[in-house]
């Protein structure tokens, strides 16, 4: 398997990524449904709720509380997926990075060209006069984080369950997912939409998911890798050295 994917990537010149909470847990970030992820944590309320616009509207304190302990996380660093994906991008392989992720780390590993689709805990913006504020920001705040220049409340960049995805966004991933000739589809099980909708824009020759779980995508892919990604995707094989043995 490991080397029908090296064989893809090697005759493939317009390669998308698209990704999902299964990319960062090996970055030491949890899932939203594994079983050790945010939906079988203790809380008042489930997490699908704490997340939602109304909840941040109606009880800030108890959102920023539970943001501050869950959803900012500490020293986590890119894995090899993140890195293999950004070594693609610098050979020219790969024109984009569609991620489900909040947490930056594939600008962190060098990748240049990504749509945020929920956005990034990393921005953090005024609701009243705009002003940015970094991810330090909102963890060293108590309470309802304040702007320091209007007082407004500081919000993160980041689309809660109620909102909708930035157009802006939405429209460069539908259109770099479009003019792929291979899509790769990994560590989401695609059932968060309307991100997951996105894959049915792919018209390419090859289709690939790299995922632990089975995905409503695997009927129409060429490879489906049970895997998880970090480990896939470190195990470059030289394809030539191969020739030679």
């Amino acid at each position: 398997m490991m080397q029908a994917l090296e064989k893809i990537l090697a005759q493939s010149k317009n390669i998308v990524f698209f990704g999902g909470a299964g990319v960062s847990t090996e970055s030491g970030i949890p899932d939203f449904r594994s079983v050790d992820g945010l939906y079988h944590q203790k809380y008042d309320y489930p997490p699908e709720i704490i997340l939602s616009h109304t909840f941040w509207e109606r009880q800030p304190e108890e959102f920023y509380r539970f943001y501050r302990d869950k959803m900012i996380v500490k020293g986590a660093k890119p894995n090899p997926a993140h890195l293999r994906l950004a070594k693609l991008e610098r050979e020219g392989k790969l024109k984009a990075v569609v991620t489900q992720n909040i947490d930056g780390l594939h600008q962190a590993a060098g990748s240049k060209n990504v749509y945020e689709l929920h956005g990034s805990t990393l921005r953090n913006y005024c609701t009243r006069c705009g002003a940015f504020y970094d991810q330090a920001f909102i963890a060293n705040s108590t309470g309802v984080p304040r702007c320091t220049v209007c007082g407004g409340i500081v919000k993160p960049d980041v689309v809660l369950y109620e909102e909708g995805l930035d157009p802006e966004t939405l429209s460069g991933a539908v259109a770099a997912i479009r003019r792929a000739d291979t899509l790769i589809i990994g560590g989401t099980s695609l059932v968060v939409y309307p991100a997951a909708g996105l894959v049915d824009y792919f018209r390419g020759e090859h289709l690939v998911v790299i995922n632990m779980q089975p995905t409503a995508a695997d009927r129409r892919a060429d490879l489906c890798i049970a895997k998880p990604i970090g480990q896939v995707l470190s195990e470059e094989i030289d394809l030539d050295a191969e020739k030679t043995d």
